[in-house]
């Protein structure tokens, strides 16, 4: 009997921005595969076994969750953010399409979550508000001068940027790389907004410019969201700024 496996997102941290679906994903579970930190974050339950493994091991930790459901078992499979945005759902979709063909009777369910995006944005008001994209800056998977080429034509566009994965210990310089090919095409007063560890310990949310945004600090807990050249920046006495980007936009002439 082929099992079932439920690809769970967490949300950015906070229990209270985990959804009811994935709650009751995680209840079902008999087993519980996941990145170690992600497992810390849910409470241990009777007669639910836990696997967890290391950030790098993605294609393992999809695998096993896969053989583990093949056995019959209902297995949740867990994710920071959404497990959609660049996370889980992905790597078990590869290895069902590259795996053997009994992976392909197992009953997938993707259950979404809150992705840091969204979470970032809402600290500070609406700069997603208008037409954005999400750009990964890790190059583990990609030659990095694709990723600047997208970053150049997505800003070119118009598009407000949501960057995941903007800095690593491994990979410090990055981001200063990316905001220099964004100001290439980008006005220097662009708004720029730091996302830390929002809903956990050490949250941390600052706005600033594209011409500052270099010296603030950033790793892999972080989330830069870059306006586009319509973003506004409302400053508010005694509060901290509103981000917005509206949605109205000269209609074209036909």
């Amino acid at each position: 009997m082929t099992g079932r496996l439920l690809v769970v997102g967490l949300g950015p941290g906070d229990r209270r921005q985990l959804t009811g679906e994935a709650e009751a994903a995680i209840a079902e579970a008999e087993a519980i595969y996941g990145y170690g930190p992600y497992l810390d974050r849910l409470p241990p339950r009777p007669c639910q076994s836990r696997h967890p493994s290391d950030n790098r091991e993605e294609p393992t930790r999809a695998e096993a969750a896969l053989r583990h459901a093949e056995r019959g078992a209902i297995v949740a499979l867990v994710s920071g953010g959404d497990p959609g945005v660049f996370a889980m759902a992905a790597t078990v979709c590869d290895a069902i399409d590259k795996g053997p063909e009994n992976w392909r009777a197992i009953d997938v369910v993707i259950v979404p979550g809150i992705t840091a995006a969204l979470a970032v944005a809402a600290r500070v008001g609406a700069p997603l508000g208008d037409d954005f994209c999400v750009i990964s800056l890790s190059d583990n998977l990609r030659p990095w001068p694709l990723v600047e080429e997208r970053l150049r034509a997505a800003a070119s566009a118009g598009f407000v940027l949501a960057l995941y994965n903007p800095a690593s210990r491994a990979r410090p310089w990055q981001l200063a790389s990316a905001f220099a090919a964004l100001a290439t095409v980008l006005p220097a007063e662009t708004a720029v907004i730091f996302g830390r560890s929002i809903g956990r310990e050490g949250e941390r949310v600052s706005v600033t410019t594209l011409s500052l945004a270099g010296g603030e600090p950033a790793d892999m807990a972080t989330l830069v969201i870059v306006g586009s050249a319509e973003t506004r920046i409302i400053s508010r006495p005694g509060l901290s700024p509103l981000v917005y980007t509206p949605r109205a936009r000269g209609r074209a002439v036909t």
